[in-house]
């Protein structure tokens, strides 16, 4: 009796996943004919590294090499190190060499694509973390998204910098600032970003900060209106002239002078401003009075110091 092999469903489904179908079949004989023009952007998973170059795999039967001189801008570039097979890259289409294989450059699709992305991340004032190369007259360099960009000595840092080659290989958390694409222009800043995080770090202070609370300070600065008060590690607040003394002054430098030190209630905190009294902490009771409308805007763009502003005095700037 004769063995006879019974073609289940289950078998049938299986054949049918490894077999493509007549659409796929089409659609892939349609891209095999796909004809790369140069300055096509193209991209797919690299499938082979050598010291030398880069093979990427194309699809439609189709391979894409890239020559190490057209990897990358970046002189710390590493072609062992930096690409893995398996790695998506995108690459500008450069010829076709003799063996019908297509030349490419990673380094123009990344300047093509890169100018775009930084315009973003400067709209969007992204933080991203660079390495810097070397130290140059005015400043260092280093790169982002392949792109050779310059910090000048002024952004930095917020203190003021005297020899920049104490930078080179340091790992900076910087913003952009200028995006030129026309001139190849690219400029980043770290000192807007410690800006900012000292600005957060004010601010996450001043909103714990308890009304009510009794604390020690120092006068820093007297104006028409009231006194500022500096307390608590570079916080400052105003004491509006109603709430110095007892007694009706004309000027706070009637009772006060700057320097001196001073005890004050904090009465409220609100939109990152302080209001605090002098007269209230010497009080056994809560202070209740409304304080009046301070006559000028009181701000950190204004003459007068503010907490923020008193935090970075001291900072000496190029």
């Amino acid at each position: 009796m004769e063995n006879k092999e019974i073609i289940t469903e289950e078998v049938v489904e299986e054949i049918a996943e490894v077999i493509p179908s007549m659409d796929e079949f089409a659609d892939e004989l349609e891209k095999s004919f796909h004809k790369y023009m140069p300055g096509d952007i193209v991209s797919g998973p690299v499938i082979g590294i050598s010291d030398t170059e880069v093979i990427v795999d194309l699809g439609s039967y189709a391979e894409g090499i890239i020559k190490l001189e057209e990897l990358s801008n970046d002189p710390r570039f590493s072609i062992k190190a930096d690409i893995v097979i398996g790695e998506v890259v995108s690459a500008t289409v450069l010829r076709e060499d003799r063996e019908g294989n297509l030349l490419l450059s990673r380094k123009k699709a990344d300047d093509l694509l890169a100018w775009e992305a930084l315009e973003q991340m400067k709209e969007e004032k992204t933080v991203c973390k660079v390495k810097v190369a070397e130290a140059v007259k005015g400043g260092v360099t280093t790169f982002l998204k392949g792109i050779r960009a310059f910090i000048p000595a002024s952004q930095l840092s917020m203190n003021y910098v005297e020899d920049v080659s104490g930078f080179v290989g340091k790992e900076l958390s910087v913003v952009v600032i200028t995006v030129d694409e026309e001139d190849k222009k690219l400029v980043l800043s770290a000192k807007e970003v410690e800006k900012e995080a000292v600005k957060e770090s004010y601010n996450r202070r001043v909103n714990n900060l308890i009304p009510g609370t009794v604390v020690n300070g120092v006068v820093e600065k007297l104006m028409p209106f009231g006194a500022f008060v500096q307390f608590g590690d570079g916080l400052s607040g105003l004491v509006h002239i109603s709430q110095i003394s007892e007694k009706r002054l004309k000027s706070p430098a009637e009772v006060l002078k700057e320097g001196d030190n001073v005890t004050v209630k904090i009465l409220e905190v609100k939109d990152g401003k302080i209001s605090l009294s002098i007269k209230a902490a010497a009080e056994k009771e809560p202070v209740e009075e409304e304080l009046e409308e301070a006559p000028f805007e009181y701000s950190s763009g204004g003459e007068a110091t503010t907490g923020l502003a008193a935090l970075l005095k001291n900072i000496k700037l190029q």
